[in-house]
């Protein structure tokens, strides 16, 4: 029996392609498969070759695999010019031609005979001999035209799909019934059974089935912007600003969907300056509040950013990477912003930046960012990319089994202003030189609050709030802001688990080292070296700043030699690894990929190899050895 399906489905955009693949990742989820899925689709709005790929098996899946096995090659019927010379070529083959390369030997592929003309396919007859690729064409087309409508075609391929991997349709069809109703709902059952029958009927040359697997517990499917949003709501949000923009977007449709339901506020406003701005308000006004975007938008909020900290405004922003800079690549991922987020803002940072590495991270580390932004009075980012934005994975519906947390942090009761320090003109102190506890926190009053007032300015301020260039003054609030920073760490620390996650054993020779959302790649690859016998250890960091260095100067004191991997051409995260601890530079080795597309697992593999035995790294990335070698 099979031990893996990577099921790949590509179309148009516009062609239902997302959806689709949404619902049969639900499907196998719910057989009892672990699932996990990657998302490629372009920059237009509508038209253009997208797929997504489900990788699915009995165990826990954490990345993307090695290329697929399965390709279900719809054609684009948005093809804006299906002409050979056209400028972006003959779009309405691409889903075909185009994924190829990628596709297994001995994969198979179904492609839509209805639009796909076979000879448009470059040396399609020899390719699929050389690499032993079994072809089922199906008019899936004329099907969907046949019995419903055109874009059924998609439910037309999902019934061929089934029958060649020979997987029962029950939980699929129980799908369709959960989200359909009507002549719809039957035009689609009837069109998925009657394409099954057909395929079952004929005789199959491949040997790929569907694999099987159970779940000792209820599973949920979910996105990094899922996780992201439910671990705001969970943890007392209930206003966010914002802007549209690729790939932030998701977080905030679904924060806008779900706020007026609990009794909150979602605001699309006309920038990304009045989006911080707004959320910088309603969290001074006493709501747990967030705002966000991608990195074009996220320049915008420099200054709200800088006010956020010189006022000691708790906020907590989203920062969602994509490839750039400008516009760049606005659907493709890559982990290029970390400096940009990590020091954007005129002056010295005092916030703190979490980089989640899968979904369970990005809810538990979007709830810490708001504890520690409202405990602490200063902003805190959760910083994402595109890729763990849109792949979806299935977790343990316990894992979500929290109780909410309203908490405000520190604020102060009208009873405790009344018995705080005030200056001579009635002034609440909301910014005392030295607060009564050593984690650098003034506690603060809310707008309302009886003898509460006080003045917030962008500018260097007194106790009080009064504008004052004072250098003694300046010293005492800037020293007293920056130890917030000492103080988060210290606490982080002590929690009893942390934020960086460990594999491998603890005395092996050589690490890895990675952050964000490559984590589940690296920890595969690792598997995979173990087993070719080689002796590593990984370590996926989410804490950015504070950064960990107690944690990181364990890690690479336990190693001879140490392969940063990360998502960008300048080697941004081993930078901050050398800027906080620089004596292990002469340690790191960089596996950078910045073409668009994430790290596969075999990537990683080639790129330890090649500082370990000299081999030549993939093509798809580069390496850049220690300095000094």
């Amino acid at each position: 029996m099979t031990q893996e399906l990577v099921w790949r489905i590509a179309g148009g955009s516009g062609d239902g392609i997302d959806s689709t693949s949404q619902n049969f990742a639900k499907a196998l989820m719910r057989s009892g498969l672990d699932v996990f899925t990657h998302r490629h689709y372009p920059s237009r709005i509508r038209g253009g070759h997208t797929y997504v790929e489900i990788r699915a098996g009995p165990e826990p899946v954490r990345s993307r695999g090695d290329g697929y096995n399965f390709l279900l090659a719809l054609g684009d019927s948005f093809a804006r010019n299906p002409q050979e010379d056209a400028y972006y070529g003959n779009e309405e083959v691409k889903p075909l031609a185009e994924n190829l390369d990628e596709l297994r030997e001995g994969g198979v592929i179904v492609y839509d005979e209805g639009l796909v003309d076979i000879d448009d396919v470059p040396d399609f007859e020899q390719r699929v001999e050389e690499n032993g690729w079994h072809v089922y064409p199906m008019d899936l087309r004329a099907i969907a035209r046949e019995h419903g409508r055109e874009v059924m075609r998609n439910t037309a391929g999902v019934g061929a799909t089934a029958a060649l991997l020979e997987y029962d349709m029950e939980h699929i069809q129980g799908l369709m019934e959960d989200r359909m109703s009507g002549d719809v709902l039957e035009a689609n059952l009837d069109i998925l059974q009657m394409v099954y029958d057909e395929v079952e009927e004929m005789e199959f040359s491949h040997d790929l089935r569907m694999p099987t697997g159970s779940h000792d517990e209820e599973q949920v499917l979910l996105s990094g912007s899922n996780a992201i949003a439910y671990g705001a709501i969970d943890e007392g949000c209930r206003f966010i600003a914002g802007y549209p923009m690729t790939p932030w977007t998701e977080v905030f449709t679904l924060m806008t969907q779900h706020l007026p339901e609990i009794g909150g506020i979602s605001e699309q406003v006309e920038d990304e300056i009045a989006a911080a701005a707004l959320a910088l308000g309603a969290s001074h006004a006493g709501v747990k509040a967030m705002s966000g975007s991608s990195g074009g938008g996220f320049a915008l909020m420099s200054e709200p950013l800088g006010l956020a900290e010189m006022t000691e405004t708790p906020v907590v922003l989203v920062e969602a990477m994509r490839a750039g800079p400008s516009t760049g690549m606005p659907t493709k991922p890559e982990q290029a912003d970390l400096e940009h987020v990590l020091y954007t803002s005129q002056g010295d940072s005092c916030r703190v930046v979490f980089a989640p590495g899968n979904v369970a991270e990005a809810y538990d580390q979007t709830r810490a960012a708001f504890r520690i932004a409202y405990d602490y009075q200063l902003p805190a980012i959760v910083l994402y990319d595109q890729k763990l934005s849109g792949e979806l994975r299935n977790v343990d519906e316990s894992f979500f089994d929290r109780e909410p947390n309203p908490d405000l942090g520190a604020t102060l009761t009208e009873e405790e202003i009344a018995e705080a320090a005030h200056h001579a003109s009635g002034k609440f102190q909301r910014f005392q030189h030295d607060p009564d506890n050593d984690k650098g926190v003034s506690p603060r009053s809310i707008p309302g609050q009886k003898d509460g007032r006080f003045l917030a300015t962008g500018n260097e301020h007194t106790p009080e709030g009064h504008i004052s260039e004072d250098p003694n003054n300046r010293v005492a609030q800037l020293s007293r802001r920056r130890r917030k920073l000492e103080s988060i760490r210290e606490e982080l620390d002590a929690e009893e688990s942390s934020h960086q996650t460990y594999h491998g054993p603890d005395d092996a020779d050589y690490g890895i080292v990675t952050f964000g959302s490559q984590q589940g790649t690296v920890l595969e690859a690792l598997d995979r070296l173990t087993d070719a016998g080689h002796d590593v250890r990984a370590m996926g960091v989410s804490d950015m700043m504070p950064f960990p260095d107690a944690e990181m100067t364990e890690f690479l004191e336990s190693v001879e030699q140490a392969m940063v991997v990360e998502m960008n051409g300048s080697a941004q995260f081993r930078g901050l690894i050398q800027k906080e601890l620089g004596r292990f530079g002469p340690k790191l080795n960089s596996l950078l990929k910045y073409n668009g597309d994430p790290f596969e697992p075999h990537e990683v593999v080639e790129g330890f190899e090649a500082i370990i035995e000299g081999d030549e790294p993939a093509p798809t990335t580069e390496f850049v050895p220690a300095a000094g070698d």
